[in-house]
Formats: C-alpha cells, sequence, structure tokens
C-alpha cells in the first residue's frame, strides 16, 4: 500500500510568518530568546541526529530502550486502531509501537503530523512499503495549532515521544495538553515521553557535549536567520552555554556574546544589539518528576493509567487515558 498525499495544514508562506513573528517578538524581549523549533532547518536536523548518537546524550536510546521493553505491554492495554504521532521526524522509534500493535492485528492507520514536508514524505512512503496493511496519513501541521484536524472515530493513541514537552513552558504544556485532550474522546490514550530529573552531572553534558556537536547545533539558528531573513550574526562570536536551573527543574540553552555586537535583520527591518557577555535563550528542556507528570496529565483529563522507566530511573513513558 501506498501512503496517502499529504494533508497539508502549513504552508511555506505560514512558517514565514511564523518565523518573523517569534524572530521579532524573542530578539526584542529582554532578557533575548528565539523557540527552538527553527532549530530544525535541514542542517538542523542532521546535528541533532549526530547528537542523538553521542555518548553523552542518554534520552534517545533510553526512551528506545523503553519503549522496545514494554511496547507489547501498550499494545495490549490499548489495542487501539489508529495511531497519531505529534512531532513525527523520522518515525523510527514509533516502528517499535508500529510493529507490536500491527503484530496484534488491531492497527488500521497511522497518522504522523511534522512541520516538515520533506521529512514527512519520506517517513510515510518508508512506513507504507514497510507495513503494506496500514493506512499512512501524513499530516503537515504545527502540534501546537493543528490538532483539530486530527482524524476522529476509532480507538485512537496519541503517541508524543522524544521529550519534547519539556521544551515547552508550563502554561504552554497545560494549553497543549487540554487542546490534545479536546481533540480525543473519552477513552482514547495519550503516551508522553519525558526526561526525568537526575543529578545535573548527567543532565548538562547531555546538552553540552565534548564534540562540540550541541554548540554547532545551538549557532546554527542564527544561520537559519541569516539566511531567511537576511541577518548578519556572526555565529563563531557568539558561545554555547547549557545551564542547569534547579528551580524550575530545566536545561536552558543560551548563546553568549563574546564582545559587544550589532545585529541587523532587513526582513524585520530590526537592528539590535548584544553587549559583551549578553545571552540569547534558545532553549529550555523541562525534566520532570512522576508526580508532576501525573498532576499535569490529570488537570487536562488524562489521567494516568501506566508508566515505564528505565532501570536507572531517568526517563518515564506515561500511558494516560482521556476521560
Amino acid at each position: 500500500m501506498t501512503a496517502e498525499p499529504l494533508e497539508i495544514h502549513l504552508t511555506d508562506e505560514d512558517l514565514g510568518r511564523a518565523l518573523r513573528a517569534d524572530v521579532r517578538a524573542g530578539l526584542t524581549a529582554v532578557p533575548k530568546w528565539l523557540p527552538p523549533k527553527w532549530f530544525y532547518d535541514a542542517r538542523g536536523s542532521e546535528l541533532f541526529e549526530r547528537i542523538t548518537r553521542l555518548p553523552e546524550y542518554y534520552p534517545t536510546r533510553t526512551e528506545r530502550a523503553v519503549l522496545a521493553e514494554h511496547a507489547g505491554q501498550i499494545a495490549r492495554i490499548t489495542s487501539v486502531k489508529t495511531l497519531i504521532e505529534l512531532g513525527s521526524g523520522s518515525s523510527e522509534k514509533t516502528r517499535l509501537l508500529l510493529d507490536a500493535l500491527t503484530g496484534r492485528g488491531d492497527l488500521g492507520t497511522f497518522v504522523p503530523l511534522d512541520v516538515s514536508v520533506s521529512a514527512l514524505r519520506q517517513s510515510t512512503a518508508q512506513i507504507a512499503a514497510d507495513y503494506p496493511g496500514l493506512r499512512v496519513r501524513g499530516i503537515v501541521g504545527d502540534f501546537t495549532r493543528h490538532l483539530d484536524r486530527l482524524p476522529t472515530g476509532g480507538r485512537r493513541l496519541v503517541a508524543f515521544l522524544g521529550g519534547t514537552i519539556g521544551n515547552l513552558t508550563p502554561d504552554e504544556r497545560a494549553t497543549f495538553l487540554r487542546s490534545t485532550r479536546t481533540a480525543l474522546e473519552p477513552g482514547d490514550w495519550l503516551l508522553l515521553g519525558t526526561d526525568l530529573v537526575k543529578d545535573p552531572g548527567v543532565l548538562v553534558p547531555a546538552y553540552d557535549d565534548a564534540a562540540g556537536v550541541t554548540a554547532e547545533f545551538n549557532r546554527n539558528v542564527l544561520r537559519v536567520l541569516n539566511r531567511e531573513l537576511g541577518a548578519d550574526f556572526d555565529p563563531d562570536a557568539f558561545d554555547h552555554v547549557a545551564l542547569w536551573d534547579p528551580g524550575r527543574r530545566w536545561i536552558e540553552m543560551r548563546l553568549r556574546a563574546r564582545s559587544p555586537q550589532r545585529v541587523r535583520v532587513p526582513a524585520l527591518d530590526l537592528e539590535l544589539d548584544f553587549a559583551e557577555g549578553e545571552e540569547l535563550r534558545t532553549e529550555i528542556s523541562a525534566k520532570f518528576r512522576p508526580e508532576d507528570v501525573d498532576a499535569e496529565l490529570g488537570a487536562a483529563g488524562f489521567p494516568v493509567r501506566a508508566r515505564w522507566t528505565d532501570p536507572d530511573g531517568w526517563y518515564a513513558l506515561t500511558l494516560a487515558q482521556a476521560t
């Protein structure tokens, strides 16, 4: 079976408008910030794939191990007809769920949602070829804006993996979870991947590796602004910084100006100054305690039904059901 034509709810023009709005808001704020979604052009995606293979970066391999061990249980508990993946990318880890669900004979449809047309076209074609009995329906959209476009009917499982929910602030997480609940029916399921609080000696190196790949990934967002908005950032004039904030329980990635700089962003008719040592926040990555996950899911109408972690308790997959 071939993949269905992509359902497109997010065009290049939409992305351009969103980029301009985000950059204007973030670079004129005090302190300055940028959303992490703009890391992921082709170069950024390639760098992130390298990061996931670094010895310091435990989240990807740990989540994969937990999923490999417990995908069969997830399939038995949920018995869903439709699997929806938010922020799907290559859907590599999701194949563990696809194997378990199709192996039971329950699953009929797979719906990956992602902002990248090219990534989605490639992944849906490959999955359709590898799972010939499966209907594959890709949706080009933003999981913060297009959850109302998800297919309805039947027993559904929404998978939101990779710890991506940690890139959202607490208010953004609450909004996202409420929107997800609104998009689902009572009895539908949510599988959420969350990185757990642990020793900062483990956390910080995962975002500041010895080989400098994460530093290059962080600076790449400036190259995106140069290319897309005509900005004149010198990426090499910024140092990569990764800090653990114990109060907020999140890692912050920042870019720190090595010297005073004036930057122009012609597409926004914007000119701004960086003082020496001034920092631009590019990402937060929240880490959770299990009770925090339970509280946030419960507040959105998703009581927790099961949780699985690795032996070290570093990472959790939480299964919740819409009520």
